[in-house]
């Protein structure tokens, strides 16, 4: 075996977190590791780190935790067939292993969220689905599910889909919910008693602002809101629905807030310059306690009971691991014990060092720069998708692997990115898709190579979703730049996207990001849109994606595949059948990673 084919063996396999879960009495975690087996399957372990993790699941599919039951005896899991994100729900007992298969495998619908009632006889979910009319729709209905009998009744209706799970009240009764009707920017949070029906909006902070909450006990929620300049966290009090803002200070950056089991905190996620600063905040006095250890960052997942905080541990030298972490006393238990599933003993784990350079309309930009051992074979910039998110200091598979290979690489924040204050992520809006943003992505390629860290002939992209969109962008519009693109599962043409996208949600997104949809704004479709300029391409074009992708449907690729045939412009096409958003199946990834580390040395040949 090659040293690239072993990286590629052992990055493609390197441990990756989705979906925690604590069980109530915060006993148990689960989550699911995609790496470690083809497919992602779910982990069990003890918080208390007094045995290993077992894994529960042994799936051919991606399988993902929703909910502990209260009796901590079964999980509610979802799954879909080839990753296309049309979920069924599964019912795994966790002494037994049987499963249950509680609602249909399926195609054509989205299926959120997961709600035990305390008795554990009956779930909640929202699903972009009408029994009344058994047909898929674009708004949502909410579903009470026995899981004895397997009837369910639509508790309530709704004409737009939410992602976000639903929570049900301690006592059963009352369910929170959001909704996205009124503007496409904006949510607003719901709440229906199932008692008598009552189905009410109960905080809206503005028509194209979002809120969101989550329950502290049966008379308080924890709201996050926006505001015009900033985002703020407060307690709303039923039944008069009265707010009390505990943090609303526009020179911070609070993008989530998380509820706390003990009813008397929350874990604060403050980010600054893109890295996480978390605190515990005292929902009493409004005090706020550090939550931190020396050379990492801590992601509060959820809080035990007993005080302390389940919490994702990471840097982009170590693996990441799910730790027990006391705020109070600084006391750490490690429960995953993530480095003990390495593929291999000998890998390598290179430093992300934060970078910042000037756009072309002076905006700072920040990112992160990996730099190989020995002489560089290439520049390449590592774009994330989104584009509301950001990238931080911590492992990313993709980016080790490149790093590993020989290669330098860019991990930009473009404006649009999360974790820079509401302006820096709100920006993005200003242009529409394709807009500064891209600039941003350009200019921090520009001055690495001003500064001596690349140089021309040897610059390329790679990017998944927005990331794949970007590298369209990029190989389009920057040709004179970059010598070499992989857009994966990318927007190539965003009218097709809007049009063939199976979400609802993402549309609606659309919409949000464009200022309106394909026949509003119509010019920003066209300029936004990679499809129309790829009359400039001139360096090498390897398009991968999964063909499952119901969120950037795999339409966007056959259109650019007949586009650049009908141009006779050169491309290498690598597609996945059993893939959707995303190439996540350990042995799909290591043939990816084997390829892109050959088509950026093979594309930087002559320079």
């Amino acid at each position: 075996m090659s040293d690239i084919a072993k990286l590629a063996h052992d990055w493609a396999r390197h441990p990756e977190f989705w979906e925690f879960k604590l069980s109530k009495d915060g006993r148990w975690a689960a989550w699911t590791w995609s790496g470690p087996t083809e497919a992602g399957n779910v982990w069990l372990a003890p918080t208390d780190g007094s045995a290993p993790p077992r894994r529960v699941t042994d799936e051919p599919d991606h399988i993902y935790v929703r909910a502990f039951s209260p009796d901590n005896k079964r999980l509610l899991l979802a799954q879909s067939e080839g990753s296309s994100e049309h979920d069924h729900l599964i019912l795994l007992d966790l002494e037994s292993g049987a499963q249950q298969l509680v609602t249909p495998r399926q195609d054509d619908h989205y299926v959120f969220g997961g709600a035990f009632t305390p008795d554990g006889h009956s779930i909640l979910y929202a699903a972009s689905w009408d029994d009344a009319t058994k047909s898929a729709i674009e708004g949502q209905r909410i579903y009470l599910h026995d899981l004895e009998t397997g009837t369910r009744r639509i508790v309530s209706t709704a004409d737009s889909l939410s992602d976000e799970p639903l929570e049900l009240s301690d006592d059963g009764r009352l369910v929170l919910y959001h909704r996205h009707e009124r503007h496409p920017a904006g949510s607003q949070i719901w709440l229906l008693d199932l008692k008598t029906g009552e189905d009410r909006e109960i905080l809206n902070v503005g028509d194209a602002r979002k809120a969101s909450g989550s329950w502290i006990d049966a008379q308080r929620i924890l709201v996050w809101a926006e505001t015009d300049t900033h985002d703020r966290v407060g307690v709303l009090t039923l039944p008069g629905f009265e707010v009390r803002w505990l943090i609303d200070d526009p020179l911070r950056s609070v993008d989530n807030a998380v509820v706390g089991a003990d009813g008397r905190s929350a874990a604060i996620l403050d980010f600054r310059q893109g890295a996480l600063h978390a605190t515990s905040l005292d929902l009493a006095s409004g005090a706020e306690r550090r939550m931190e250890t020396p050379g990492f960052s801590l992601l509060p997942i959820a809080q035990l009971p007993s005080g302390p905080w389940l919490c994702e541990r990471y840097s982009s030298g170590a693996p990441h691991e799910l730790v027990r972490f006391d705020p109070v006393t600084g006391e750490m238990v490690d429960v995953s014990r993530t480095a003990q599933h390495l593929a291999s003993a000998d890998m390598r784990f290179a430093p992300a060092h934060p970078y910042r350079w000037r756009s072309s309309d002076g905006t700072e930009i920040a990112g992160w720069l990996y730099e190989p051992q020995g002489r560089s074979r290439g520049l390449i910039a590592h774009v994330h998708g989104g584009p509301t998110w950001h990238s931080e200091d911590w492992v990313s598979g993709s980016i080790q692997f490149l790093v590993a290979a020989g290669f330098t690489v860019l991990d930009p924040n473009y404006r649009g990115s999360t974790g820079y204050g509401r302006a820096y992520r709100e920006a993005i809006k200003e242009d529409g898709w394709g807009g500064r943003e891209q600039e941003d992505i350009r200019t921090g390629l520009e001055s690495l190579l001003a500064a001596g860290k690349g140089r021309r002939g040897r610059v390329g992209i790679i990017g998944l979703s927005y990331g794949g969109y970007s590298s369209w962008c990029q190989i389009t519009k920057s040709a004179d730049l970059v010598n070499a693109a992989v857009p994966i599962c990318g927007m190539y043409q965003l009218t097709t996207d809007y049009d063939e996208t199976g979400m609802p949600h993402g549309r609606a997104y659309s919409e949000e990001m464009m200022g309106g949809t394909p026949t509003e704004q119509p010019e920003r479709y066209f300029n936004g849109s990679p499809a129309n300029f790829i009359d400039r391409i001139k360096g090498r074009l390897m398009i991968v994606h999964g063909m499952k992708d119901s969120n950037v449907s795999p339409e966007n690729t056959r259109a650019a595949v007949r586009d650049l045939d009908r141009a006779g412009i050169r491309y290498e096409l690598l597609t996945f059948d059993n893939e959707g958003h995303g190439i996540n199946r350990s042995s799909n990834r290591e043939a990816l990673f084997k390829r892109v580390a050959e088509f950026f040395e093979e594309s930087f040949a002559n320079f």
